[in-house]
């Protein structure tokens, strides 16, 4: 009784293994011609994700400066990598706080404006899509006459 049961599992076992192993197409001709016909490697030309962190668009100066101060440095490196060979247009608005004439913070916003436009030319960004304008006084990030408030006003925003 014991070898029956053997056996009968023992048959059990090759039919799944070869009720596994067969297969639904009975055409030969087909399965030969895509063995014949090689292969093409799969590109994928999806553009890759933005995974650029986005950058500080506003870069700040000193009181009547418009020399770019040290640690500006690091961030308008960082926006001329993204701007190198790129067709994108950027426009530098200067600005400054209230403190002068219309006239002179109209000439350090752009003054301003255009040390930052030259050091982003320096590092390779086609100055042809660079645009200064000047606002000097007349759009504020920060409204009040505390020295906190004009500092934030003394700056250059690099729009896209």
């Amino acid at each position: 009784m014991f070898k029956s049961v053997k056996t009968g599992l023992g048959l059990a076992c090759v039919l799944a293994v070869m009720a596994g192993c067969s297969s639904t197409d009975t055409d030969d001709t087909a399965q030969q011609q895509m063995v014949e016909q090689p292969t093409e490697p799969v590109v994928d030309t999806a553009p890759e994700p933005e995974t650029a962190v986005p950058l500080d668009n506003v870069v700040y100066f000193d009181f009547d400066e418009s020399l770019l101060k040290p640690e500006t440095r690091e961030l308008l490196i960082a926006h001329a990598d993204r701007l190198r060979g790129s067709a994108q247009a950027v426009r530098l608005e200067g600005h400054a706080d209230e403190l002068g004439t219309r006239e002179y913070n109209l000439a350090l916003g752009e003054r301003r404006a255009n040390a930052v436009r030259d050091f982003l030319v320096l590092q390779g960004v086609d100055a042809a899509s660079l645009e200064v304008i000047s606002y000097g006084e007349e759009r504020p990030a920060q409204a009040g006459s505390s020295e906190s408030a004009r500092a934030m006003n003394r700056r250059v925003v690099i729009v896209k």
